[in-house]
C-alpha cells in the first residue's frame, strides 16, 4: 500500500469516525432525561467561533476557552475538561481533514499513523481517570496545565519554538521519543492541556520540517477526542449546553480561517492570551486552596 493509499484511507476514516461521534454523543444524550438545559446559547457559539479561528492559525483552543469559562463561572471545574473535548471534537475533525489533505504530500505515513495511535492510546487511559477525579485534584490538574500553556504561548510570542528541521518522517530513536511524547500528550489532553503547541514543540525538536506538524496534532486530537469525549458523556462529567453551542460556532471558525484567511499576523494576540490564561490558572489554583480535601477513607478493622 503506497503513502498515498494509506493518506486517503486515513481521511475517510476521519470522515466515518466523524459519523460514528456524533451518533454516539446523540444516542447517549437522548437516552437519558435531561436534567440541564441542552439549547445551545449564542454566546458559547459566538466564542468557539471565535476561538476556533484562532485556533485553526496556531493559536490553541483549550487554554483560552477554560479561561473564559473560569472568569464567567460557567460550569463546575470539574466539568471543564470534558466540555473541552465533548465541544470541540467536531471541529477537530474538520481541522484534521483539511491540514491531512493539503500539508501532508511527500511525507512518511509510518510517522503520522504511528504518532496518532500513540495519542489515543494515551488519551483512552487518560480519560478514565479524569472522569473519576474529584473536583480539587481537577482544579490543582487545570491550574498547572494553564501555567504551562502560557509557557507556551510566552515561548511562541518571543519566538523561542520555531525551530524544526526538515525531515519528512521519523525512525529509530526520535520515533520512538515521538511516540513516547506523544503518548504523555494525549493523557493531558484529558485534563485540558491542549495537545497542539506541545506536539509542535516536540515534532520540531525531532528534527521534523514544523510544517508537519499540523497534520500530526490535528489528526491525532480527531482520532482520540471521540474516544475520551464518549466517556465524559457517558460520565455526564460536563456540560451538555455549553458542549453543543461550542461545536456549533467552532466548524465555521475552522472553515474560515483555514480556507479564507489562513493566515494572519498574531503577535498582539499571543500576548493577550498568555496574560488570560495565567490569570485564570492563578484563579483555578486558588479555588482549589479553597476546595477541601477528600475525607480519607477509614480503615476497616
Amino acid at each position: 500500500m503506497t503513502s498515498t493509499h494509506v493518506l486517503y484511507l486515513l481521511l475517510a476514516s476521519l470522515v466515518l469516525f466523524a459519523a460514528w461521534y456524533l451518533w454516539r454523543w446523540y444516542a447517549i444524550e437522548h437516552s437519558r432525561p435531561s436534567t440541564e438545559p441542552r439549547k445551545p446559547r449564542l454566546l458559547d457559539a459566538l466564542m468557539s467561533l471565535v476561538i476556533n479561528f484562532f485556533d485553526t492559525l496556531g493559536i490553541g483552543s483549550f487554554a483560552p476557552t477554560t479561561a473564559i469559562f473560569k472568569l464567567q463561572k460557567r460550569m463546575p471545574d470539574e466539568q471543564i475538561p470534558g466540555t473541552l473535548n465533548v465541544g470541540y471534537t467536531l471541529p477537530t475533525f474538520v481541522q484534521a481533514i483539511i491540514f491531512i489533505y493539503l500539508l501532508w504530500s511527500g511525507a512518511d505515513a509510518l510517522t503520522l499513523v504511528a504518532m496518532i495511535a500513540a495519542a489515543v492510546l494515551g488519551a483512552w487511559l487518560g480519560a478514565g481517570v479524569v472522569a473519576r477525579m474529584p473536583r480539587r485534584a481537577i482544579q490543582i490538574g487545570l491550574g498547572t496545565v494553564l501555567l504551562v500553556a502560557a509557557y507556551l504561548f510566552f515561548s511562541a510570542a518571543m519566538g523561542w519554538s520555531t525551530a524544526g528541521g526538515m525531515a519528512t518522517g521519523l525512525t529509530g530513536g526520535r520515533l520512538i521519543l515521538g511516540l513516547c511524547g506523544n503518548f504523555v500528550l494525549g493523557a493531558l489532553m484529558t485534563i485540558g492541556l491542549g495537545l497542539y503547541g506541545p506536539c509542535l514543540i516536540l515534532v520540531s525538536l525531532l528534527g521534523m520540517d514544523p510544517r508537519y506538524a499540523f497534520p500530526i496534532m490535528m489528526g491525532s486530537c480527531a482520532f482520540l477526542m471521540p474516544i475520551c469525549s464518549v466517556r465524559f458523556v457517558r460520565s455526564q462529567r460536563y456540560n451538555a449546553q455549553a458542549a453543543i453551542g461550542m461545536a456549533l460556532g467552532a466548524v465555521p471558525g475552522v472553515l474560515v480561517a483555514a480556507l479564507i484567511v489562513k493566515s494572519m499576523p498574531l503577535f498582539w494576540l499571543r500576548w493577550l492570551v498568555v496574560v488570560v490564561v495565567l490569570y485564570a490558572a492563578m484563579l483555578m489554583l486558588l479555588s482549589a486552596r479553597r476546595t477541601p480535601s477528600p475525607a480519607p477513607v477509614p480503615e476497616s478493622n
